[in-house]
């Protein structure tokens, strides 16, 4: 993802700053415990499809 459209968008939820995991290619918002992936380059910022952290963490 560019470097500009990172600093411009945050969490839907909280509003909060996200991480970029650029080798899985997800958004993490920390506060929310809630990663948002990237499709095609393109967030998926929605939080119904948002998975929680935990679970991404275990694996």
């Amino acid at each position: 993802m560019k470097e500009k459209l990172l600093s411009s968008i945050a969490c839907p939820k909280c509003f909060g700053e996200l991480d970029y995991n650029e080798h899985a290619q997800n958004l993490t918002c920390r506060k929310d415990g809630l990663i948002y992936d990237i499709n095609d380059g393109i967030p998926t910022l929605l939080v119904n499809k948002a998975k929680p952290l935990e679970l991404e963490e275990q694996a």
